[in-house]
């Protein structure tokens, strides 16, 4: 993903100089696993599409997934001191920048997703997708469920709708704007369908590795089970939610090949790749 990194690096670049723009540098450029991007390339792959035709989306998607951990972090929220193994926004800079450099992210990426190098119905559709999935119907109501989870979630079917949304839409985004690039459109809903599943797999996985990690192995701050937080291994215990995780990954990956003209080659092996992440 070296050529992403250095894609990025050249869209922060563009901005006027200021704190806000090197605390927005900051927290996008401090690695990750950039699974998003990663999961819309590979999507352009299956159905033979270069990569390069979805830069600008696989760039707003990872500004948008950045902003949301900036703000997830700050004191208001989870109050974490510890994000891709070094201090948060909030801590590196002071909480208003890091509020501004969220809010920075989140506009530039639709700036960013709207130059995109496609025909008009691709970057509307596009960005309508961006709105869904990271707005107030999407992972913003995930963080809000989230948030209110002390005397809202108490039981397992709770805690999923929490993940569907607050996780399961931004990995659902991707895959969603890649069959549009490739003249799919027809397959948005069955992708939403995938990225949700694969949220919620991705979701019990993190929980797990709270349990398991150090905040040092796992590169953020082990913040849920600090706090008591209801979580998928409090409710379902360890080695059940480690069993329905790896179903629910074996699931993500037999639905990639039931769709028409799409190699899923490429896609089960990232999705394997996923599943198998040590942090």
């Amino acid at each position: 993903m070296q050529r992403f990194e250095e894609l990025l690096e050249g869209k922060i670049d563009l901005l006027p100089e200021s704190r806000v723009r090197e605390a927005m540098r900051y927290s996008l450029m401090a690695g990750g696993k950039r699974i998003r991007p990663a999961l819309l390339y590979t999507a352009l792959k299956g159905y033979g599409i270069e990569e390069e035709k979805g830069d600008s989306f696989a760039s707003a998607i990872e500004m948008i997934h950045t902003y949301s951990l900036i703000h997830d972090d700050l004191p208001a929220m989870d109050n974490d001191d510890l994000r891709r193994g070094r201090p948060t926004c909030h801590r590196q800079f002071d909480e208003a920048t890091a509020i501004l450099a969220g809010d920075g992210l989140l506009t530039y990426a639709f700036e960013t997703a709207l130059k995109a190098d496609a025909d008009d119905a691709v970057r509307v559709s596009g960005a309508r997708i961006l709105a869904e999935m990271a707005g107030s119907g999407g992972m913003v109501l995930g963080q809000d469920l989230d948030m209110g989870e002390v005397s809202g979630v108490t039981g397992w079917e709770d805690l999923k709708k929490v993940h569907r949304y607050k996780t399961g839409c931004l990995l659902s985004a991707p895959l969603m704007i890649a069959c549009w690039i490739a003249g799919h459109s027809e397959d948005e809903e069955k992708w939403h369908q995938v990225g949700e599943k694969l949220g919620l797999a991705f979701q019990i996985q993190d929980d797990i590795m709270d349990v398991r990690l150090t905040p040092e192995e796992f590169g953020k701050s082990t913040s849920d089970s600090n706090n008591d937080k209801v979580t998928s291994v409090t409710l379902l215990g360890i080695e059940e939610a480690e069993a329905l995780m790896n179903r629910l990954y074996g699931e993500c990956i037999r639905e990639t090949e039931t769709f028409s003209g799409f190699d899923s080659a490429a896609m089960k092996e990232l999705i394997t790749g996923i599943q198998n992440r040590t942090k």
